[in-house]
């Protein structure tokens, strides 16, 4: 397996791994993930040269995206340490609002 990142929780890290293994795109692995496809798995939708009927895991990817909602990409397409970033952040802003809220409210009662 791929070395593991430190700021990845094991819900994110799996899709990481799936990426570098099968050489998927940013778009590709959110499509999977919009699919509700599990990144373990990906390994028996793999297009072995033995198996010429199967398309290519990107082409399959897409191919059933576009089925499920109707457009070949994803409007916004971000990569997952983008997303672990942007949820850090979130969490850091709504933490810092939580504190101020009550610190006003100490003062309120205080005085």
């Amino acid at each position: 397996m791929a070395k593991r990142k430190k700021n990845l929780s094991s819900k994110y890290q799996p899709w990481v791994d799936a990426r570098k293994r099968f050489h998927l795109s940013h778009a590709h692995v959110q499509m999977a993930r919009e699919l509700g496809m599990n990144p373990k798995k990906l390994g028996g939708k793999v297009n072995h040269k033995q198996e010429p009927w199967k398309l290519p895991l990107p082409e399959f990817i897409e191919e059933l995206y576009e089925k499920r909602f109707g457009k070949t990409r994803p409007d916004n397409v971000r990569s997952i340490e983008q997303m672990v970033k942007d949820k850090k952040q979130k969490q850091a802003e709504r933490k810092a609002r939580k504190q101020e809220e009550q610190d006003r409210r100490q003062e309120i009662g205080g005085d």
